[in-house]
């Protein structure tokens, strides 16, 4: 693991930032990548769109609160936060894809709990079970546990009474093979756990931060970009050396800090792979490497502003086999053929982005 100058901010009184330090890890797919696995993995778990999968057996519905289903195959940053009293630590990651806050507990024997950190409420003098149980369901496996309450740390910031899940099952590859232990979401709150209160909304709710505002960036403090509808923002186009490739209408997009690629409608990427000259190459596209250089950048416009990918950031290089991966990727759009693309960390690396909850808005700068 490396550190990097990623981080998460939080907006808390004025002249005032707590600052969250994020570690770049290793990615599922990359150890997936390493052991032989990747390819049966992607040819039984295709990159799904976020989907509900409510059971429609009623007794199931009062039993669990059922979860958006993710896909954490390409997480590559974590932080560590910690919870209970002596503070219990872990490392998560922090998604503003998802809402709610989960870890391993020792009741799970699952292999994915036993090589992560677990969560021992008999620890914490300052826990407390609800005694609800909840199911969390993934494209590539499923998470089932209760529902507790205890102290959660972030930095310096304190958010006591903080729900959060305690996993007894983890049924996932994915999680097997990753470096975080668990999940803090950022996102909605209505699409978290039902009667819970997020995170976010808690440290606003205790004034822990003044607003429900953070921000993830590289190095950069620029203060200059347009400001775009939070979750799900409007994209004019997308371009490549002035010819429309993708969203020819406009479309919609999420920025999103729950994957490191660029997915998109399969003929849209199909079409910048043909650009790229990309080949198939086990359920990946691979570029030669030294072509690098010469591969012109994607263009994202939103607001009639052009966010411009360059090669060698769309182009990610793996060191353990000399091969150059594509980083974009192609969604299952279950969602009725909408042409919805995500913007995961190939972009979140070129721009600092600030997400304001509050007012209902993203703000997008360029990293320096």
């Amino acid at each position: 693991m490396g550190s990097c100058w990623l981080s998460l901010v939080f907006f808390l009184f004025p002249m005032h930032r707590e600052r969250i330090p994020l570690t770049k890890v290793k990615s599922v797919r990359e150890s997936l990548r390493e052991k032989g696995l990747l390819k049966n993995f992607l040819k039984e778990h295709p990159y799904n769109m976020i989907q509900n999968l409510l059971s429609k057996n009623s007794s199931h519905v009062q039993k669990f609160s059922y979860q958006p289903l993710r896909n954490y195959l390409d997480m590559v940053y974590v932080g560590n936060i910690s919870i209970g009293t002596p503070p219990q630590q872990f490392s998560v990651v922090f998604d503003t894809g998802s809402a709610d806050l989960w870890v391993p507990s020792i009741y799970c024997k699952s292999k994915a709990c036993v090589t992560h950190r677990s969560f021992n409420p008999s620890h914490s003098s300052t826990f407390h079970d609800r005694g609800k149980s909840i199911e969390l369901e993934y494209g590539s496996g499923k998470m089932s546990g209760f529902l507790g309450h205890d102290t959660v740390r972030i930095g310096q910031l304190t958010s006591t009474g903080q729900a959060f899940g305690l996993s007894k099952e983890e049924i996932s590859r994915t999680f097997e093979h990753a470096i975080f232990d668990g999940i803090l979401g950022l996102a909605y709150p209505s699409i978290a756990i039902k009667g819970t209160t997020t995170v976010i909304d808690n440290l606003k709710k205790q004034d822990q931060i003044s607003e429900p505002v953070f921000a993830f960036y590289l190095s950069s403090d620029k203060e200059e970009g347009s400001v775009v509808m939070f979750g799900g923002i409007a994209l004019d186009r997308i371009t490549c050396r002035g010819r429309v490739i993708g969203c020819p209408r406009g479309c919609q997009a999420i920025v999103d800090t729950g994957t490191s690629m660029l997915h998109g409608p399969s003929k849209a990427v199909a079409k910048i792979h043909s650009l790229i000259n990309a080949k198939h190459f086990e359920k990946e596209y691979v570029v030669p490497c030294n072509a690098r250089k010469a591969l012109p950048d994607i263009v994202f416009t939103i607001n009639n502003v052009d966010y411009p990918v360059p090669a060698q950031a769309y182009i990610r290089k793996d060191a353990n086999n000399n091969r150059c991966y594509s980083t974009f990727e192609e969604i299952m759009d279950t969602l009725n053929q909408r042409e919805i693309w995500i913007l995961g960390d190939v972009f979140l690396r070129l721009y600092f982005t600030v997400y304001d909850e509050g007012q209902n808005r993203i703000g997008l700068a360029q990293a320096t």
